[in-house]
């Protein structure tokens, strides 16, 4: 399950040509594509070489696939009570008996 977007050797080979002196506004219009998107990625390409604060594109992927993890876990957490309380209702716990009046 992809991320719909530009492939990162294009958004590289944007930023390229943006280093190189073309303004973003004619590069996105040569393009096709929003100048906000290349600013966007122009920010994170600083913040990933260290030059600007912020979350690399690496924390981000890290952050991303544990809170993928975390929602797995509390789905299957989620069915192992539910089977134990569906599971209690049918099994008497161990040790009890059940007395006949």
């Amino acid at each position: 399950m992809g991320r719909r977007g530009y492939p990162p050797e294009f958004r590289r080979k944007v930023l390229d040509l943006i280093e190189a002196g073309r303004p973003v506004v004619d590069v996105a219009r040569d393009l096709g594509i929003s100048a906000q998107s290349i600013y966007v990625w122009r920010r994170q390409d600083r913040i990933d070489r260290g030059l600007e604060p912020g979350q690399s594109s690496g924390e981000q992927a890290e952050l991303a696939a544990a809170k993928r993890r975390i929602a797995q876990l509390e789905t299957e957490l989620a069915i192992h009570r539910r089977a134990s309380e569906l599971i209690g209702k049918v099994v008497p716990p161990k040790g009890s008996t059940k007395r006949s009046r």
